[in-house]
Order: structure tokens, then sequence, then C-alpha cells
């Protein structure tokens, strides 16, 4: 597949007097970065959405953008500090990167491995000081994709997938649903006194030492002697109703699960994929293993102030099961589900709350620690790390031509990351897992996911 690039410019937003985020924020000049949006990963995230055609028109794209830019200004800012060094979104209407391109072949299809050829479908500045750059590409079977890349440190999956659906809106003339909220202070404000009732420091906070150290452990992974087994492969496993309906029969054979509640499919795709990783990568003994696996806030601080749904930042920790490989590998799948289900449930509001006084207790800048969400880090093993868009508002999307056919992550080697996707429209009610690893072990995990035994 060729993509030749047909524009590349920068959008600005275009005020016409009616958006709808308030006055404070329209004459705002920066937007302060929260606890939540600190800790994440500072590294672009690149995602690809695929839609039916007729493509609208590329002025129209264009100008649906801008709207949208006007209601998010911190998409078309840049990084900055404020005078005391904070991290801030400065906006100053820089603009988003916006590229236009066609493809000599038709789009691909849903079932499919995303590969470094799906580079061509995302935008490419040339640097990283845009925080948004979005690339509509336009196939020979009159179809369109939009690839996005955004700087994880300004929002999370939820939030971008709001910020497309206000494109969507704004490019068909609809109004704003949900109306965008840019208060990064007040809804995550420390309690008075401080409560910190879980450890935070070596979680979500690490020193530069320990950062540095486990980077230098992941060259022991490595196998330099042979390059083409060390290269990273993006796997897709479709895990259909019935799969899903097996992994969870095999959950419930035995003591039903603690909690009284039947174990969610996320659940089981993670006890399962973990396992079947685990396998691959040929790991054995007593050595622990974890799995990194995203929690949405928003569906978990329940007190006021909650968080409410158009929240344009960040809100995600992470919940993280551990096992040493011969439990993992020997014990029942039900005894590792119950193991991710108890740690998920085991991140919920006072686990938030905890993390918000600590993270602004001082502690942090006073000790000189670092976020343990590290961009640098290129091999996971032996952990995994799990981010789920199943439960997002991912089909809000809508140009004029209906939501997105299928959405994917664009090709990150990262070993041991996985993507969760929902199933198509009308699909069969399963998930997709994107799955990154080595080559070498690419076959033992294939055979491990469809074999249940």
């Amino acid at each position: 597949m060729k993509v030749t690039v047909q524009s590349s410019k920068l959008v600005k937003p275009a005020y016409d007097g009616n958006a709808s985020c308030n006055s404070l924020f329209a004459k705002a000049d920066a937007v302060p970065l929260s606890v939540f949006d600190k800790a994440n990963f500072d590294q672009h995230i690149p995602l690809l959405f695929f839609f039916r055609p007729p493509a609208p028109p590329g002025a129209v794209l264009e100008a649906g953008l801008a709207k949208a830019l006007a209601e998010y200004r911190e998409w078309d800012g840049r990084r900055g500090a404020d005078a005391e060094g904070n991290p801030v979104v400065v906006l100053n209407d820089a603009g988003a990167r916006f590229v236009q391109a066609t493809a000599d072949a038709t789009a691909p299809g849903a079932q499919q491995d995303p590969t470094p050829e799906m580079l061509s479908l995302l935008p490419n500045s040339g640097g990283d000081e845009e925080l948004l750059m979005i690339q509509v590409t336009r196939f020979t079977c009159g179809s369109f994709a939009v690839g996005l890349s955004f700087l994880h440190l300004v929002a999370d999956g939820h939030a971008v997938f709001n910020f497309l659906g206000t494109w969507g809106q704004a490019t068909r003339g609809v109004a704003v649903d949900p109306v965008p909220v840019h208060d990064r202070v007040s809804l995550f404000k420390p309690r008075d006194p401080p409560r910190v009732e879980f450890e935070h420091w070596g979680v979500e906070f690490k020193t530069r030492q320990e950062n540095a150290g486990y980077t230098a452990r992941q060259q022991n992974v490595l196998h330099p002697e042979n390059d083409d087994d060390d290269e990273v492969v993006v796997t897709m496993v479709h895990f259909t109703r019935d799969l899903i309906s097996t992994l969870k029969s095999q959950a419930s054979t035995g003591a039903p699960p603690p909690s009284g509640r039947s174990y969610t499919t996320l659940q089981c795709v993670v006890a399962h994929l973990w396992r079947c990783m685990t396998k691959a990568r040929g790991l054995s003994g007593s050595q622990i293993t974890r799995a990194h696996i995203a929690v949405n806030g928003r569906r978990r601080i329940r007190s006021s102030p909650r968080v409410p749904d158009g929240y344009t930042g960040n809100v995600v920790l992470w919940a993280r099961p551990a096992m040493s490989v011969d439990d993992l590998m020997r014990r029942p799948l039900r005894e590792t589900m119950e193991v991710v289900s108890r740690e998920i449930s085991g991140t919920d509001e006072r686990y938030f709350r905890s993390f918000v006084d600590f993270a602004s207790s001082g502690v942090v800048e006073e000790l000189g620690l670092v976020t343990a969400a590290d961009a640098a880090e290129t091999v996971l093993s032996p952990d995994v790390e799990v981010d789920s868009l199943v439960g997002l508002p991912i089909h809000g999307a809508d140009f004029g031509t209906g939501t997105p056919v299928f959405c994917m992550p664009g090709y990150l080697p990262v070993e041991g990351i996985v993507f969760v996707v929902p199933s198509l429209p009308g699909d069969d009610g399963g998930v997709y897992a994107y799955v990154a690893l080595f080559s070498r072990a690419v076959n033992a995990f294939k055979k491990c996911c469809y074999s249940l035994a």
C-alpha cells in the first residue's frame, strides 16, 4: 500500500461566539497538568479509525476540526511551565497538525495485524511539539481512515474519544455533547487532612535510579545474536462470544467467585492473555510477573466532586495483579481471574483519593521521584501492560457517514503491551486483543490462545 500525502498544515481554532467552553477557560493562558496527567506516559499514542464511504470533503473535515479545537483548546496548545516550573499546556492556539492523504489500495480489514506499513496511515510532523496530530487517508474503495496521534500527558482515551465525537458533531453541525469540562484543579484537590491509605512510592512513582535499573534489566531479555528473533510483532486475537463464554465456564468450575459476581469479559481475557504471553515467553520458576491494567477513574470516583463525563484530562491509574510464573501457569484459570478481579476492584475510589493525597503532598518533588509510567521502556517482560478501550465512547465519532466500522491501535512495537478493543458494530459481541511480542514467541502464543485445555 502506497500512501501519498496531499497536504499537511496546522489547523487553529475557529471562534464563532458559540463555543460552549466557559469564559474562564476561553480567556485562560494555560492549563495546569493534574496529578493524574503527570503520572501518565509522556508519549504520543497512535490510534486508527476506519469509516464507511463516502469520505467527506477535506474542507468540511478541516472546518469541523477548527470548531472542535475552539471547544478543546488544549489540543492546539503547546507544552510549557508556569512561574513555579510546574508543567502546563500553554493555550497559544498554535494549532493541531492536520494531514490529508490518499492510498492506492482498499481499506484493510478489521481482522488484520498492525504492521509497520500502517505507520503510513498515521501523521508524522517530524517532531512532537504538536500535542495532537491527525491524518485522514482516503482509500480506492471510497472509505477513509482517521489516524490519530495524541500526547497521553494531556488526556486519556475517554477524553480523546469525546474530542473525536465533538469533531464529528462540529462537522455535522449539531450541538456538542458531552460539553467539555476543563477544570483540572478543583476536581482533584487533596483532602484535609490528607489520608494516604495505600503505597504509591514504588507503584505509581519511583526513583530515577529504579527506572534506570529497570531499563538496564531489559537488555537481559533481548537476544542480540539473532536480530530477526528480536523483532517485535503485533498479533491480533479475536475473542468471540463463544470463546469468552468458554473462558467464563472454566472459571466457574469449582468454587464461585468470592465476590459473588461473575467475572467480566475483560477479567477473563486479561487472565488468559497473561498466561499465554508468559508461556510463550518461556518464563518459569518463582519469578514474579505483573499485569498492569489501566483503570478508568471516572467510574470509580463516586463522591463529590465527581468527574464529569466531559472532563478533558487523564483519570487513569493501574491495577497491578502479581503472581509467580509457576503459580500463573500451574494453578487453575479461575485463580488467575480472581487475582485479576481482586486487584481491579481494589483500584477503587479510596485508592484514587489516596493517590491524589500522596501526589499532592510534596513528597514526589522533595525526593525527586518520577512516574513509573516510563515511555522509554520498550521491553516489559516478565510483565504485561493492558489498555482496554472497552466501555469507552469509541463509537461516538460520526462525520456524516456513520460511526467507525472498527478501531485499532497503530503499530506500537513495545514488547508486552496489549490493547483490548470492542468488537465491530453488529458483530458477535466479542473483543479484539492486539498483543506485542518478540517474533520468536508468536507461534507459541497463538497456539496457547486458542487452546483452552
